[in-house]
């Protein structure tokens, strides 16, 4: 702790010899940017691994107590991101090396909540974050006289079937949350933290956002739409199939013919993916499906032994196994003792070796594949770990949520073959290719316009285009424009749904999830080809491959220390993010759902 206090005071007088240089008509030089760059990152590297001890605990012990800390924690941090950003004013207008002009931006660029200087604003915002985070994460409702949390409630939203039912789960957890407090302190939140960015030189929080990625905010903002409308026409066609699905199924009283999807009846409390009614709109004559969680069910699979197979993926690929203390530290299950967050996550506490996730598993094909994910932000950490502190993360934030989904592409039948999940006799012919897209696509697809507006909303808000009193109505409007999803009962005035889904409260960037669900299918499109693979892109598995890992682990060991086009050319070959390859990766299904969507009108 004194070596933190000591690293804090030099940096303060790093920044404070800068400016006084400026003041005095001396121009700082490259070798003072230098001295404020190592200060201010040995600052950082010390604060993130005490910060990250503070949160790890808050997370699985929710109290008052440990919240009290991350306020104090999250107040300090703040603080200090808003003191080096504004450190690096001095050095604005002299000429810099690339990699000290790119720490400049990542100091200014990169933080999510910035707070103004003075007038305790950094532990207001501390104290109003930590509250709706608990909020969310202490949330419960009461089915059938039972107390139910929410990664309960998420399975009951994929396997009931009575829309009535259905639509009070939905309503009952969206008012669990406190929306009247969650909304006012997150019309508060917004004015801070405009505040903070526009000290920090941005018109707001949106600009602020999108200027972390390597290139203006407004031309990220163009190839966001861009990459949109490579793929929305997918969508449209799945969304189109889908509706008569499941007017097929529930009647025009529940689902009409045209029109956006009632949200509660998609098999997830969000509407964010839809395999959860796979059952109902699989494809007719799309042979034999193989049932993923019921063989792992019936071969005795556990929390540990999910994560055992995950790493072995990653071993295979030749990258090196997990440490010790990831098995001993991590948790896999959810606690019955305590209140924790049990939201999927990676965690790098020490920027070294103390790699963790933090996940309440259970044995079923989604946590199957989110283990996968979280495991390749951990072999991401790892493998950058040898770079400055400030380019220990990842290209841009899509490259690390892409990462293991990628990898959880090759969970094809012949790899659930390989590793003994699936016998030979079970593998699917090309007859089930149509049933297999399909229910990938429930996910991948389904997801696309929601991973889209998530930002959207927010981007709105902080440019002042959405007003608190709008928040909720503005969340609707993009849900129905974009993804064609509506509320199953009408919102009353207080309602704050944004609230209900964890990024929101938890205030994390979401653009990097759309990105991720491009950027993966560019990454194991350019895999299967250094792989050498022939056949159906849906069908390769890169498994066992050590070129494929070799070329993997450069990109991965670059962390932030070159801009992403360089990171994406250096195992894909270009320089540009690209849907063609999850247009080329669903062609087969896309065919399928034009025939079928013949003469329907499509839309809504």
């Amino acid at each position: 702790m004194q070596k933190w206090f000591y690293s804090a005071a030099v940096a303060a007088l790093m920044t404070a010899t800068a400016a006084q240089a400026q003041t005095d008509g001396d121009t700082p030089t490259v070798d003072d940017a230098r001295a404020f760059l190592s200060e201010a990152e040995a600052e950082l590297a010390e604060y993130n691994e005490y910060a990250s001890r503070v949160y790890w605990v808050y997370e699985n012990f929710i109290t008052f107590d440990t919240e009290r800390l991350v306020e104090r924690v999250g107040a300090e941090g703040t603080e200090m991101a808003v003191r080096l950003a504004n450190g690096t004013a001095p050095f604005a207008a002299i000429e810099l090396p690339e990699d000290l002009r790119r720490k400049m931006t990542a100091l200014t660029a990169g933080i999510t909540l910035p707070a103004p200087s003075g007038d305790d604003a950094a532990t207001e915002l501390a104290s109003i974050t930590t509250r709706m985070s608990s909020a969310y994460s202490t949330g419960t409702i009461d089915v059938d006289g039972e107390t139910v949390p929410l990664n309960e409630l998420e399975v009951l939203m994929r396997t009931e079937r009575n829309p009535e039912f259905l639509a009070n789960i939905w309503n009952d957890w969206r008012a669990a949350i406190d929306p009247d407090q969650m909304a006012s302190d997150y019309a508060r939140m917004v004015e801070i933290t405009n505040q903070g960015a526009r000290e920090l030189g941005f018109d707001n929080l949106a600009e602020m956002w999108l200027s972390n990625y390597d290139m203006p905010a407004d031309e990220m903002e163009a190839e966001v739409e861009r990459l949109w409308g490579q793929v929305s026409p997918l969508y449209e066609q799945l969304h189109c199939y889908v509706r008569a699905e499941l007017n097929e199924e529930y009647g025009d009283d529940v689902q009409p013919e045209t029109g956006p999807i009632r949200a509660d009846i998609l098999g997830n409390m969000w509407a964010q993916g839809w395999s959860g009614i796979y059952d109902i709109v699989a494809p007719e004559g799309a042979g034999e499906q193989y049932d993923l969680t019921a063989l792992l069910v019936d071969q005795g699979y556990d929390a540990r032994r999910m994560v055992e197979t995950g790493e072995g993926f990653f071993s295979s690929l030749g990258l090196e196994e997990l440490p010790d203390t990831f098995w001993e530290r991590s948790l896999f299950t959810r606690p019955e003792d305590r209140d924790v967050v049990c939201h999927a996550s990676a965690w790098d506490l020490d920027s070294q070796e103390d790699i963790r996730i933090k996940m309440c598993i259970s044995i079923n094909a989604d946590d199957f594949r989110t283990v996968h994910h979280e495991l390749g932000h951990n072999y991401y950490q790892r493998a950058y770990r040898h770079q400055d502190t400030l380019f220990q993360t990842g290209a841009h934030d899509g490259f690390h949520e892409a990462i293991g989904d990628f990898i959880a592409l090759s969970i094809t039948p012949d790899y659930l073959v390989q590793i003994g999940v699936l016998d030979e006799s079970q593998v699917p012919d090309a007859s089930a290719d149509t049933g297999l897209l399909m229910e990938q696509a429930l996910d991948k697809i389904a997801f696309l316009p929601f991973g889209y507006l998530m930002d959207q909303w927010r981007w709105q808000i902080f440019r002042g285009e959405t007003t608190p009193d709008e928040y909720n109505e503005s969340w609707w409007e993009l849900r129905e424009r974009i993804q064609g999803v509506t509320p199953p009962v009408d919102r009353p005035d207080n309602a704050f749904d944004p609230g209900a889904k964890y990024h929101i409260p938890n205030n994390v960037p979401y653009l990097r999830y759309f990105l991720a669900h491009i950027l993966q299918y560019q990454f194991h499109q350019a895999a299967c080809e250094m792989a050498g693979w022939e056949g159906p892109l849906h069908r390769c598995s890169v498994y066992g491959n050590a070129e494929v890992g070799a070329r993997l682990n450069a990109m991965l060991e670059m962390g932030a220390s070159e801009p992403w086009p360089d990171a994406l050319e250096a195992f894909t070959g270009t320089r540009e993010m690209d849907g063609s390859a999850i247009i080329a990766y669903f062609q087969p299904l896309m065919t399928y759902l034009e025939e079928e969507n013949e003469g329907r009108t499509c839309g809504w």
